[in-house]
């Protein structure tokens, strides 16, 4: 799960699973069988066999959450507010001529002149997600396109041939 705000689950949503992990423990304590514990918990076999074992081998402390996955960004949230107000100034402003449209590269040289860190282009990628912004391949659109007769085709010529 990954979404605009940092992505996988909070921390409030980690201690909810943490809970179900520790109820888990105390069955297991009691001797359910792993079919029972992951029924009643309407949670997979697979995942009940694997917190047993951890159980076993450090009791129920080895079921606690390990906090958020992954590493941390190496931009903190002041920096993260720079970042998507140069954004919005859009690349004119950041001296990438008049083409405006952000490319990962692009967004990537911008974070390394503004706070001389270096991005891949996949990582430059998720903080443009955590940003809000999405990541898409730009429309390449002719210069004397029509919108007015692009509608009529659709409305009337298009229809027309489809019968």
């Amino acid at each position: 799960m990954r979404y605009p705000d940092g992505g996988g689950l909070s921390a409030r949503g980690r201690a909810k699973r943490e809970a179900v992990r520790r109820q888990a423990a105390g069955w297991f304590a009691q001797d359910v069988s792993v079919p029972e514990i992951a029924r009643r918990l309407r949670v997979s076999q697979t995942a009940v066999y694997g917190w047993r074992k951890r159980w076993q081998v450090g009791g129920e402390q080895a079921l606690a959450s390990k906090g958020p996955g992954g590493s941390r960004c190496r931009l903190d949230e002041g920096r993260l507010r720079r970042l998507a107000d140069g954004l919005e100034e859009g690349p004119a402003a950041h001296g990438f001529g008049s083409d405006q449209r952000w490319t990962l590269a692009r967004v990537s040289d911008l974070i390394a002149r503004m706070f001389r860190t270096r991005y891949t282009l996949r990582g430059t990628a998720n903080i443009m997600y955590r940003l809000g912004w999405s990541v898409q391949v730009p429309a390449h659109r002719a210069v004397e396109r029509d919108e007015a007769a692009i509608v009529t085709w659709r409305r009337e010529t298009w229809p027309a041939g489809k019968r």
